[in-house]
């Protein structure tokens, strides 16, 4: 597998993943900066550029790599291994390629040819008005993850077409010179993903960069011109399910860094007040290690059954089951380094240490919206007993 050559370009997988070390060990260097600036460093995001990963999800017209998921799971996470706010902005740069890949010929050529990285925040919050061909644009939106570095953002809107039978939950695509930025990203994780809030004010955005989500992403599956590449892995997918793999693989890169730092911890600590006995010989060091390390295998499993389900998604229950998988990984993750911070106890618990970093980080994943374990587990009851799921999207 390390040698695989992906698709039309002369990259391996090999190649990929240490570029994403790379990445990975670059933010984790630069990462108390980042929580101090609340964003990761035009370095990081050069690499991310230079690695070629910000291109992964292009459509091979435009020169992309076209990756499969596994693959761009494992990149994630291998970033996510270092650092998670730059495993964000790893998985959503190229992850936000496959927007104008549903677009119109025009819209996709004009965003893809321009080579600006994307951002984009789904919420439908913001108002439209029609004005000749294209619509005004209004609105706030808050959690625009990495637009610092952004040269298009897309924003969710209610918009309603002349062939609507009602508001459609569709997306307008500009550039971010057109909106402005409120820097106010102060949290208590993933500091260095840099979501700040935008506000758009009567941006005009022609209809060949309005992405109608319901009727396109959703329904339709593809993109509207008729000669499309069927090999796009996107297409014909349960969009969401597909576009909110990062989140859980995010999650497990995390876990497994804290598994590591656990096992090397405890082999080097001798706890005074309980006898002087090392740790690692005791059955309290020894279980704790045990049950995390069978938990994180049970995520990794889980993870493995949804990237199949995707490949396959005509088995699966609904979308339910994704957002049930997706949530039970980020929950034991959470788990996981729940019990690593307080079993560790004082040797974990200084400002930056990367047992705290990646405890917030991993918790503040869960507190997504894709990541909600109740809306997900009520999402999945409701695909079990044949009703529709009404509690998430995808």
């Amino acid at each position: 597998m390390s040698n695989q050559v992906i698709k039309e370009e002369n990259i391996t997988v090999e190649q990929l993943l240490a570029g994403a070390e790379k990445i990975g060990k670059l933010a984790e260097q630069e990462a108390q900066e980042a929580e101090k600036n609340a964003t990761i460093s035009k370095n990081v995001v050069n690499l991310i550029k230079e690695t070629q990963i910000s291109r992964l999800l292009l459509p091979k017209k435009y020169g992309g790599p076209q990756i499969d998921f596994s693959t761009f799971a494992k990149i994630i996470r291998k970033v996510g291994y270092y650092n998670m706010s730059a495993a964000w902005l790893t998985y959503f740069y190229p992850l936000h390629n496959t927007l104008p890949s549903f677009l119109s010929q025009a819209g996709m050529d004009e965003i893809a040819n321009d080579g600006g990285l994307i951002c984009d925040v789904f919420a439908p919050v913001g108002k439209a008005e029609k004005d000749g061909n294209g619509y005004r644009i209004s609105g706030k939106w808050n959690f625009a993850s990495g637009v610092l570095y952004s040269g298009w953002i897309g924003l969710g809107l209610l918009m309603e077409f002349s062939e609507s039978t009602g508001p459609e939950f569709s997306m307008a695509v500009m550039r971010t010179s057109e909106v402005e930025v409120l820097k106010n990203w102060d949290t208590l994780g993933l500091r260095g993903s840099g979501s700040n809030t935008v506000i758009a004010d009567n941006v005009y955005v022609p209809m060949e960069r309005i992405l109608r989500i319901d009727k396109v992403l959703v329904e339709l599956g593809r993109t509207p011109e008729a000669d499309y590449d069927q090999d796009y892995p996107f297409y014909h997918k349960p969009f969401f399910s597909a576009f909110y793999i990062g989140f859980p693989n995010m999650a497990l890169g995390g876990a497994e860094r804290l598994l590591k730092e656990f096992k090397d911890r405890t082999e080097k600590r001798t706890r005074i007040f309980q006898g002087g006995v090392s740790e690692k010989e005791s059955s309290r060091g020894q279980r704790v290690l045990a049950e995390l390390t069978i938990k994180y295998k049970a995520a990794d499993g889980l993870m493995k059954q949804y990237i199949d389900l995707l490949e396959n998604h005509e088995q699966a229950i609904g979308p339910g089951e994704f957002a049930a998988i997706r949530a039970t990984i980020i929950q034991y993750c959470a788990e996981i380094a729940n019990k690593v911070l307080t079993t560790l106890g004082g040797n974990a618990i200084s400002k930056g240490d990367i047992v705290e970093l990646h405890t917030r980080d991993i918790i503040t994943i869960a507190t997504h919206m894709t990541s909600l374990y109740e809306d997900a587990m009520a999402a999945y009851g409701q695909n079990l007993f044949g009703y529709p799921t009404t509690v998430v999207k995808g």
